[in-house]
């Protein structure tokens, strides 16, 4: 009778792994359309800040402005965003996701149309194309950053969830590969046509949100503002040294990764003499690399998050010594072949970093939390331009030891604060 019970309990047990797996397989393929208007966000988020990179040097000629005044172009917006995501995040723990989403996609198109239209109409065009250019860093704090936590409150499958953060940062490299390319073929029609083709992707990114994404229902009031402080609080009391960890790693990643994007639009120009959409399809190379490298990380690393440290160590890794191999050579396809291998080792990272964040915090606290995390990445995006305009002008092998040097350090921290236990 014992062993016809033991059998029992096993068949029981059997099926209900099964009708997990089944159940949580029903759940991704139930919401696929709502997944893929959230990856439509950071796409569109995405090409609204990169597609304008290789037409940098088009706008030093048309607007008379130096490389420096250029990279700002890139700079206001993140910069703008910077300040306000932290407050985008408190709004969506508070008011809802989608309330703070959907009227930042807004505010981002009308950002790109004032852009658009100053370049169009205006002979000195640059300074109300920067005040456009801040307008989208306002909408552009209210919508990638709010996505990352309203897929943690749409699945509760941890899974799930890393699996839906791999798409999303997929997406979001996706967005990269495509911005050199698009930006450089509209470039080539009209040189201010990218401005005005960024309002048209966040209306449909505003269709998609209204129409294709259901929140949940909210069971419990909003936490009082003081509670909450004092959640956050203690969550960077009790959590802080792999928080600030993943903050400073990210950040790192984005100015390096941004900072190689301009470098090599500069210079594909200025002293290869590649232009127009051969520079957009040079450009893709890495991000083609990051993009898929992202893909595969996120569907590896499931939950386990001792994998996590050690894929976000290894890739940055393979980055640093990637980028510091080019003070060898630097011949066109050996320097491509280099920074392909240096997307790779972000692309590996970045889904990591996504999910050992979302699965450490507290659902009330994560909009807020993920903020911060959002805020250092737009600070590496926002420094990586002007800084490498910067070095530029001294030479271009400090640009490969300062790099590097980064990548290094950013590697020395995810090996020491990065501790998951090994029940993780």
């Amino acid at each position: 009778m014992e062993h016809i019970e033991q059998i029992g309990n096993l068949h029981k047990t059997g099926k209900n792994k099964n009708s997990k797996e089944k159940s949580r397989s029903n759940n991704i393929s139930s919401q696929k359309w709502a997944v893929l208007s959230l990856s439509s966000i950071p796409l569109v988020m995405t090409l609204g800040n990169s597609m304008l990179i290789p037409v940098l040097p088009i706008m030093e000629r048309k607007l008379s402005i130096s490389s420096f005044q250029s990279s700002l172009i890139i700079t206001v917006y993140s910069i703008v965003a910077i300040l306000l995501i932290p407050i985008a995040g408190y709004l969506s723990d508070h008011v809802g996701r989608k309330k703070v989403i959907i009227p930042s996609l807004i505010i981002a198109g009308i950002g790109g149309l004032i852009s658009g239209w100053a370049a169009w109409k205006l002979d000195q065009a640059y300074w109300l194309i920067l005040i456009g250019r801040a307008l989208q860093g306002v909408g552009a704090a209210g919508a990638f950053p709010i996505v990352l936590p309203l897929v943690g409150d749409m699945f509760k499958n941890e899974n799930d969830i890393s699996i839906c953060l791999g798409l999303i940062e997929t997406s979001n490299t996706f967005g990269k590969v495509l911005s050199p390319i698009f930006g450089a073929l509209l470039a080539g029609v009209i040189w201010f046509l990218p401005f005005f083709s960024f309002p048209i992707f966040c209306a449909l990114s505003v269709i998609m949100m209204l129409l294709l994404v259901k929140t949940p229902k909210r069971t419990q009031k909003p936490i009082p503002y003081k509670d909450f402080l004092h959640g956050v609080k203690n969550t960077f009391t009790n959590e802080g040294r792999w928080l600030y960890a993943i903050f400073v790693i990210g950040g790192i990643l984005m100015l390096v990764l941004f900072g190689i994007l301009f470098y090599l639009s500069e210079i594909f120009e200025k002293e290869f003499g590649i232009n127009a959409l051969k520079k957009g399809i040079f450009l893709a190379i890495p991000l083609v690399a990051l993009s898929l490298s992202s893909f595969i990380s996120g569907k590896l690393i499931k939950k386990n998050k001792i994998l996590m440290k050690w894929l976000t160590f290894s890739g940055i890794l393979i980055a640093a010594l990637s980028i510091a191999a080019l003070w060898f050579s630097m011949k066109l396809w050996y320097m491509l072949s280099m920074f392909l291998i240096v997307g790779i080792g972000i692309g590996i990272g970045l889904p990591c970093l996504d999910t050992l964040i979302m699965d450490g915090i507290e659902k009330s606290e994560r909009g807020t939390i993920t903020s911060f995390y959002s805020s250092m990445r737009f600070i590496g995006v926002a420094s990586g331009p002007p800084l490498i305009a910067l070095i530029m002008k001294i030479s271009n092998n400090w640009i490969f030891i300062i790099m590097s040097g980064l990548c290094f350090i950013a590697a020395l921290v995810a090996l020491f604060a990065i501790k998951p236990k090994h029940g993780d």
